[in-house]
């Protein structure tokens, strides 16, 4: 009785600290995306107050901007550029990983699990010589390359799971069926594994829209910036705008929140299927 009585009690408990933890996070974001519906004066007298009257222009003055419009398609390049080539790369060099037996396969799938601890702010001086010397500074493939190389050892930690699930019959099934291995990874190993391939995509696509520290060192025209470098630049012309300010910060962060949030269960049941297999 005393375990039936308690386990209600727990079980609020965690739904209560749950929901407090969702406020906390969601609070600054609301406030950013609710204060660009405000003037300058209502937020100098009512920090936290609501509009009143709610005022669009701030948002629709971003909206009609050529550089507003012009971040977004850079940053719509990157991230697209960088998860193409993130899934491309990593679910061929999972698959080596996955399927195959060679000398050095440990040491390999250790080395890119490494690469999980390494972090772009480490390797950002040495980085950006590179860059330089490849004649990429100021232009997008500049971003896109390194966030692809840092983008591949989460994608071939998830990947590699779900490719070693993938029973031995099958593959043995489609070598009697004289289906070659390079038929056997396109017309099976590829449909098996959508989830984990949707997965480590979206996360490679959130992390490139996000992505600050790389754009900052490598683009210095503003005709290149993407959104967050916007943000800052942004920020800095109308510094004494704080309501324009908020609406283009909050413009600028949607796509990634909804990108997010509409491909949530892909992403939880594409981790809950890598822990599996």
């Amino acid at each position: 009785m005393a375990t039936a009585t308690h386990a209600p009690r727990g079980n609020g408990i965690v739904y209560v600290a749950a929901l407090t933890l969702i406020g906390l996070m969601l609070g600054p974001v609301l406030y950013i995306i609710i204060g660009g519906f405000r003037t300058n004066s209502q937020i100098t007298t009512d920090p936290a107050g609501l509009p009143d009257p709610w005022q669009p222009g701030n948002y629709t003055g971003v909206l009609t901007s050529d550089v507003f419009w012009r971040q977004v398609g850079n940053s719509t390049i990157a991230a697209g550029a960088t998860t193409i080539g993130v899934v491309v790369l990593g679910v061929m060099a999972s698959y080596v990983l996955a399927r195959y037996r060679f000398r050095g396969r440990a040491a390999m799938y250790a080395l890119f699990a490494a690469g999980l601890m390494f972090p772009v702010t480490v390797a950002i001086t040495p980085l950006y010589i590179l860059i330089k010397n490849l004649g990429l500074v100021n232009t997008l493939p500049g971003v896109i390359l390194p966030q692809i190389a840092f983008g591949l050892p989460t994608t071939i930690i998830i990947l590699v799971p779900f490719l070693r699930a993938i029973p031995k019959e099958i593959e043995e099934a489609a070598a009697l069926d004289r289906c070659s291995r390079l038929g056997f990874f396109w017309r099976i190993v590829l449909p098996l594994s959508v989830p984990g391939l949707i997965t480590t995509g979206i996360l490679a696509f959130v992390n490139s829209w996000n992505s600050y520290l790389l754009p900052l060192f490598i683009l210095n025209d503003q005709d290149s910036f993407t959104l967050p470098l916007g943000v800052q630049a942004f920020a800095s012309q109308y510094s004494v705008d704080t309501a324009k300010v908020l609406a283009f910060t909050s413009l600028s962060m949607l796509p990634a929140l909804l990108f997010f949030s509409l491909f949530e269960r892909r992403i939880v049941g594409g981790l809950t299927g890598a822990v599996k297999g």
